[in-house]
């Protein structure tokens, strides 16, 4: 990992490149190809905070967020429903992973939510063998005993600054 790494938007120069950027095959079962994470972030814009990873000029992941989401939880006793902001999608170029390009994203993601004044990130991942649960739990992350859908959801605290 080199000290050049950065998020970019997602613009018209871009969007071609981050369509192409694959995931190993024996991942893509675990994670959805960026063009349909693309497409999610279009359709509800508010929600989702779509970025990619460079180092230096070399595309090397995508990530994108979820931001200040009501999920009809049980709220506090006033009745309001809580906030959750999180990890959406994390994809790391095939022949990337091990280099912190996951960690940088997951970081960033962390910094944006701190920024909006969150104190928790949430995240869903797939079980299976050779999915991305061990990635999440050295990062902090534990799980909650929910579920979505299949994934199992796991959470963190993020430092209270």
């Amino acid at each position: 990992m080199t000290a050049q790494l950065r998020l970019e938007k997602v613009t018209p120069d871009n969007v071609l490149d981050a369509c192409r950027l694959k995931v190993a095959p024996e991942q893509e079962r675990f994670v959805a190809p960026v063009a349909r994470s693309l497409a999610e972030a279009y359709a509800e814009p508010a929600k989702a905070w779509p970025r990619l990873v460079y180092d230096g000029d070399r595309l090397v992941g995508f990530v994108m967020a979820f931001l200040d989401v009501r999920f009809g939880l049980p709220g506090p006793p006033d009745g309001e429903d809580p906030l959750r902001s999180g990890l959406w999608r994390l994809a790391v170029a095939a022949g990337e992973q091990g280099k912190g390009y996951g960690r940088f994203a997951v970081d960033a993601v962390c910094e944006e939510i701190l920024r909006r004044g969150q104190k928790r990130v949430t995240v869903t991942w797939a079980p299976g063998e050779g999915g991305p649960e061990g990635f999440y739990l050295r990062l902090g992350f534990r799980r909650t005993g929910e579920m979505s859908g299949e994934q199992i959801v796991g959470e963190m605290d993020l430092p209270r600054g």
